[in-house]
């Protein structure tokens, strides 16, 4: 059925304990934490993944009730300040956003950091989820929804902000019902493809005899083109060598050996949706995100791993994600960075400054294209903080 229906990716963010993954529990009927310390310390710490089908009876529903309307694919990004560049990636993903806010703590540092992460990922669509509605009066209520459409500002005014609780269910078919409405941006399947790899994992479970083993799996995202059960693929940069203190990337070439959009399997992939690929590769290449930040697609299609970068950039007029107003000072000759690019974070250092333009030499070599959108992050008080973003030139 997924299949069959147009596929939209939808991103959650906000704050800590806000309650992105309870949330995510009630719209999908999942929990996206699956990792010990994740349950653990009550927190998501990976991008989690879970998805759904909205149906349209008498009003929107998960329930299999009535017309499939669309396919959604969400990602739960972390709310701690910690995992910025885990959002970051999971930002470079999504088609739209789910922004959850607490009625009952209002916006936060990391609720601000969030809204310029969605801004310099170019996310264009959000919509605000004013959760918690039941521990609050319904003044608090009503101060907490003005103080929101003024955080939103020009860019955002128009994104819907739905009053919700999402623990005791209130309004979630709402949010069905916004998610249904939003606009997909169609891709162009007879592109070159470009899978955008987030996460790479090993299913196999202890005691799986050999004849039965699953090749290392990649998750992520297509981003244009098409790709088909049997393909061989290349995976950029690849396979990190050491030798003689010096670092060295190898592309992994494998072949496809089945296909997910979601938890459905499927013969083939086209654009839309959170993906994973399950590949001929020893099942170790792909332990604990060994792979995530390349890129894949058909062999000698991408371009080679580029140990510096040029970017066109913006900043923003503060640093968000603290308390109080800092400035955002422009970059300077020398100074360390990290960037996001697509999936991948890297460090790098300013080799040459302008008005407009930065080059920054990478320490860990990145693949892109001309006009990727770069997230921009500096230290600043021993935590990594955005500051802006940039277009590669």
């Amino acid at each position: 059925m997924a299949n069959e229906l147009e596929t939209i990716n939808i991103g959650i963010f906000g704050h800590i304990d806000h309650g992105k993954t309870t949330l995510l529990q009630k719209l999908t009927g999942k929990w996206t934490d699956t990792h010990s310390e994740e349950l653990k310390r009550g927190i998501t710490i990976k991008l989690g993944y879970a998805d759904t089908v909205i149906y349209k009876d008498k009003e929107y529903n998960i329930s299999k009730k009535g017309t499939p309307l669309r396919h959604v694919s969400f990602i739960d990004a972390p709310g701690h300040e910690m995992l910025m560049a885990t959002t970051l990636s999971g930002a470079a993903l999504i088609d739209a956003a789910l922004l959850v806010v607490a009625a009952n703590e209002g916006i936060k540092p990391q609720t601000r950091e969030h809204l310029m992460a969605l801004q310099s990922k170019r996310v264009k669509n959000i919509i605000v989820v004013q959760n918690k509605i039941d521990l609050v009066e319904i003044k608090q209520a009503r101060e907490n929804y003005k103080e929101l459409k003024k955080f939103l500002g020009e860019k955002y005014k128009d994104a819907p902000i739905i009053p919700v609780s999402a623990q005791q269910e209130v309004n979630i078919q709402e949010i069905w019902k916004a998610i249904s409405e939003l606009p997909i941006q169609k891709q162009d399947i007879n592109k070159d493809p470009i899978f955008l790899i987030a996460r790479s994992f090993d299913t196999n479970k202890p005691g799986t005899t050999p004849d039965k083993l699953s090749g290392a799996v990649l998750g992520g995202s297509l981003k244009q083109g098409k790709l088909k059960v049997g393909d061989v693929i290349e995976i950029k940069p690849g396979k990190q060598i050491k030798k003689q203190n010096e670092t060295k990337y190898i592309p992994i070439v494998s072949k496809i050996r089945s296909l997910f959009n979601g938890s459905n399997k499927v013969p083939f992939l086209t654009p839309g949706g959170s993906m994973s690929i399950e590949t001929e590769l020893d099942m170790t290449l792909g332990k604990s995100d060994a792979l995530a930040g390349n890129l894949a697609s058909l062999p000698d299609i991408l371009p080679y791993p580029r140990d510096s970068i040029k970017l066109l950039y913006t900043l923003f007029p503060e640093v968000f994600g603290i308390s109080g107003h800092t400035k955002v000072d422009k970059p300077k000759k020398g100074e360390t960075l990290m960037l996001s690019i697509n999936t991948s974070i890297t460090g790098g250092s300013i080799s040459e400054t302008s008005d407009k333009e930065i080059s920054v030499s990478l320490k860990v070599p990145a693949i892109y294209f001309k006009g990727d959108n770069v997230g921009i992050a500096r230290s600043i008080n021993g935590h990594w903080r955005l500051i802006g973003y940039g277009e590669a030139v």
